[in-house]
């Protein structure tokens, strides 16, 4: 951990707050202005405003039966958790007691940004900007690294703020682990990618198992934090369910999906157990 993580860190534990500013109140706004129009975005991706949905758009790109790590449709349905907790916590860091918390100070801009990243990833599909989505949602996922960091050096000051903020940048950032991997393999079929000569199975268990790495590398940075292994593991679970009882059918596939699932839940249930037992302490600031 470097001296400034350390310094952060100690700054929460002993109090964390300062005079609040005029700074801190255009930060709230910006959260909660960038909750609504994540909404709305979601709105426009549900195709309840006449557009399509996200999954009917690009000529059916992002379609449950697309591609052979596309996750099945009931995937989707986590979205609704995570709208829901971005509203709360849209909600909770506008509360007077938040807003000079050094916490939200340094976490707040970070999960504006991936709301409007969000809703501008829903509008480059809606456009029929597929190869769009990628960048956009690659710098989605790099913004949530960021903030889910940021949860980790500067310790929540109670359970709530656990749950409502812990819980939602780490579920968001589990999700768009796995929906990255499905967005890059649909944008490589629609651009007609042959796969060099490799099968696409070979392809498919491969961007599985990055997934699933990924999912094993999260559990062991944050110490067997909950949030993320439980939508990584839900979307990786879904892709498992749309191989092995839909098509494109691939039960290689479908089977490396489930192996990722278990990998990433022991990991994570080991680490929270050595988290438990040996409680991280802050390090003596003298220390460099």
């Amino acid at each position: 951990m470097t001296r400034i993580d350390r310094t952060q860190r100690d700054h929460v534990t002993t109090g964390g707050t300062t005079a609040p500013s005029g700074y801190d109140l255009l930060r709230q706004v910006a959260v909660a202005v960038s909750a609504v129009l994540a909404v709305i975005g979601a709105f426009i991706g549900s195709g309840a405003a006449g557009g399509q949905r996200v999954q009917n758009a690009s000529n059916g790109a992002l379609s449950a039966d697309a591609t052979l790590v596309a996750p099945g449709g009931g995937a989707f349905s986590i979205w609704s958790l995570i709208y829901l907790g971005l509203l709360v916590y849209a909600v909770w860091q506008f509360l007077p007691a938040q807003r000079s918390a050094e916490r939200h100070r340094r976490i707040g801009w970070w999960v504006a940004a991936s709301m409007l990243l969000n809703a501008a990833w829903i509008l480059s599909v809606q456009f029929d900007q597929l190869w769009l989505s990628v960048p956009v949602i690659v710098v989605l996922l790099v913004v949530l690294v960021i903030a889910f960091r940021r949860s980790l050096i500067l310790p929540p000051r109670n359970v709530v703020d656990a749950v409502v903020t812990d819980g939602t940048i780490g579920l968001y950032l589990g999700w768009v682990c796995v929906a990255t991997v499905a967005n890059v393999a649909a944008v490589l079929v629609a651009a007609g990618f042959g796969g060099w000569g490799l099968p696409a199975e070979t392809w498919a268990v491969t961007m599985v198992a990055v997934a699933g790495l990924v999912g094993i590398a999260l559990a062991v940075w944050d110490r067997g934090r909950i949030a993320p292994t439980l939508s990584l593991g839900w979307g990786l679970a879904w892709i498992a369910v749309a191989r092995l009882t839909d098509e494109p059918s691939s039960t290689v596939t479908g089977v490396a999906a489930i192996i990722a699932v278990f990998a990433v839940v022991l990991v994570t249930v080991a680490m929270r157990v050595v988290a438990i037992r040996r409680p991280e302490r802050p390090e003596p600031r003298g220390r460099g």
